[in-house]
């Protein structure tokens, strides 16, 4: 079968709406010769939108300060005290919330006005940022607190006993450092799930496929933006001036999203659904409910848990005799293919077979893992994480899509909160499996083995769910799903 009919429908050909009620189109086709009056595809479609445009520019922003706060933070604190433990504990502070608040959050962004959410999240994001700017500057002069003076030992007892050294030069500062990264790590995870409920209320539902895919190439863009403007700035400034710029990134996203008006759902985004409103587990029980959802959240969780090379990546640069250039490269490398292929879907018509498309590219990104590992040059290696990055983007847009548009509004926000659980656990407990089986078996069996497995699982959730590769167009997903929800 051609690419092309397996990626998208042709460009020619009109589309039928599955959301359309007029009897009159489907009983009368189109005169042979007679030009259709579908509209031609419009890859800025969700652009056109002013509070889309807004909420996008405000949200990069956001991203790149966070991204700049999330290297400066640790790089700081392991500058100032050489202990790779706490570099670890700074991990840890960013991933506790994900694990512990999420749900809450979600059940709060379906409660309460997502936008308002977000504008309060802001102005708590913007006073931790402007504390750590401060806490950089003037850490010495801090006063000697009791409580300060605890946590310090606290420290130190830790890093003693996993280091096995001397005691580490900790100041006053750091455990307020490590207190404000935790604060400034419960406040994201309410913004995000504010924030990623919040995109189907500011664009017609024709427009959400092109909305999610711009959503996800600019966010692409500003993660991989942020640390470089981070290293650019500590290089010529100070770390300060990395957390001031998150403040005024913050800022600015409350400035943009304040006038934004937000849509109210169509009549089938708002399907009445036997999960109360009160249920603080009721996406659980939701995503459960819907095989559509849950086969696309289980490919892509064990896919970023299996197939995930990042955190080898040292010992692949090592292997491939490159030095730190060689290793950011690297490092970039997905990112680079994610921002490109996310840009393409964007200008490409929409998909003609999204559920087959998923387990492609999902199964594609396997064997660019497998490349990866086996290969012995560093351009090879290059290009195998390109197309990882490329074909992971395909997955991210049509999962992201898919779930955005089958779930009904007054759930979105507690169904956002468990896609952030899958995908954010696996992204750190991938990390994890990927050290260990790296210290069983070695770097390169790690990675061709989690390459293979990511496609089992492809064959697996192909088999266990057929309705994903009966799946068609993201735009049927909405009926569909809320009626298996119901």
């Amino acid at each position: 079968m051609p690419f092309g009919d397996l990626m998208f429908s042709p460009p020619g050909l009109p589309q039928i709406d599955p959301m359309s009620n007029s009897s009159d189109s489907a009983s009368s086709p189109v005169p042979s010769g007679v030009p259709s009056s579908t509209p031609a595809h419009d890859p800025y479609k969700a652009w056109r939108e002013p509070g889309f445009r807004g909420f996008l520019i405000g949200n990069a922003a956001s991203v790149i300060g966070r991204q700049m706060t999330a290297l400066a933070v640790g790089w700081e604190i392991y500058r100032r005290t050489h202990s790779a433990t706490l570099l670890g504990l700074v991990g840890l502070c960013s991933a506790l919330p994900l694990f512990f608040f999420t749900i809450p959050a979600g059940q709060m962004a379906d409660r309460l006005p997502r936008k308002q959410i977000i504008l309060v999240t802001q102005w708590l994001e913007i006073l931790a940022a402007t504390c750590l700017a401060v806490l950089s500057s003037w850490h010495g002069l801090l006063p000697h607190w009791p409580v300060l003076a605890a946590a310090r030992r606290g420290l130190e007892w830790i890093v003693i006993h996993i280091e096995h050294s001397a005691a580490p030069t900790i100041d006053w500062g750091i455990p307020l450092m490590l207190g404000l990264l935790l604060f400034s790590g419960v406040v994201r995870t309410f913004s995000w799930a504010a924030r990623t409920s919040l995109v189907p209320t500011l664009v017609p539902q024709s427009a959400l496929q092109n909305a999610i895919t711009w959503n996800s190439s600019v966010f692409q863009a500003s993660a991989a933006a942020g640390p470089a403007l981070c290293g650019l700035l500590v290089a010529k400034t100070s770390f300060s001036t990395a957390y001031a710029i998150d403040a005024v990134c913050a800022f600015l996203f409350f400035v943009l999203l304040a006038p934004v008006k937000v849509r109210k759902p169509a009549p089938e985004e708002n399907v009445k659904t036997s999960i109360a409103k009160g249920d603080l587990l009721g996406g659980l029980r939701f995503v459960f409910q819907t095989k559509l959802v849950l086969a696309a959240m289980t490919l892509d969780m064990f896919a970023v848990l299996l197939g995930g090379a990042t955190a080898l990546l040292p010992v692949f640069a090592e292997r491939l005799h490159v030095g730190g250039v060689g290793l950011g490269w690297l490092r970039s490398a997905d990112a680079i293919g994610s921002i490109s292929m996310s840009l393409l879907l964007a200008y490409l018509p929409p998909m003609k077979h999204a559920g087959r498309n998923l387990l492609f590219a999902v199964a594609a990104f396997g064997v660019a893992i497998v490349g990866f590992g086996l290969s012995p040059y560093y351009w090879l290696s290059f290009l195998c994480l390109l197309f990882s990055g490329g074909f992971d983007a395909i997955n991210v847009v049509i999962r992201h899509t898919l779930v955005q548009m089958a779930t009904p509004n007054e759930l979105r926000g507690r169904v956002s909160a468990v896609n952030n659980v899958f995908i954010g656990s696996s992204n750190e407990i991938g990390a994890f499996e990927s050290g260990m089986t790296a210290g069983l078996f070695g770097p390169v069996a790690s990675v061709i083995g989690g390459g293979i497995g990511t496609i089992l699982v492809v064959l697996g959730v192909a088999s266990l769910w057929p309705q994903l590769r009966r799946f068609t167009t993201l735009e049927s997903a909405a009926p569909k799903a809320a009626k298996e929800a119901l």
